[in-house]
């Protein structure tokens, strides 16, 4: 089972606002989670108005073993306008537009996708259970 949590921050650590939202799916070869603005194709959905966010962003997908990757889906745009990250314990790794890592194993983190122009992120924490 992976366990995903979104948290859309928006501002300032002074003037803060978030939004939560929650997903799963089965450790099952072939499940998939997305994060992005489309509401039809994604189970987490960003603000329709963040447009550092692609309508696909983020894709989680289990492979033939029960293990989880996440993709960053290339979008319209030869440049993105976010950065994202993987934060595993003190451990944090930049990933490349249009690249993929594999989750740890019964493990959890977050991934960080940060708007390159104002003071906003998604937010999503995972958690892999066996």
């Amino acid at each position: 089972m992976l366990e995903l949590t979104m948290a859309t921050v928006s501002g300032t650590e002074e003037g803060a606002t978030a939004g939560m939202q929650m997903a799963d799916a089965p450790s099952e070869p072939g499940a998939m989670l997305r994060v992005g603005r489309d509401k039809s194709v994604c189970r987490l959905v960003t603000p329709d108005d963040w447009l550092f966010v692609s309508r696909v962003h983020l894709e989680f997908l289990c492979g033939p073993e029960g293990t989880w990757q996440v993709t960053w889906l290339r979008g319209s745009q030869s440049e993105p306008s976010s950065e994202v990250r993987l934060v595993v314990g003190e451990y944090a790794q930049p990933l490349v537009y249009g690249g993929t890592v594999t989750l740890p194993r019964g493990g959890n983190g977050e991934i960080v996708v940060q708007d390159r122009t104002a003071p906003r992120s998604v937010n999503i924490g995972f958690y892999h259970e066996f």
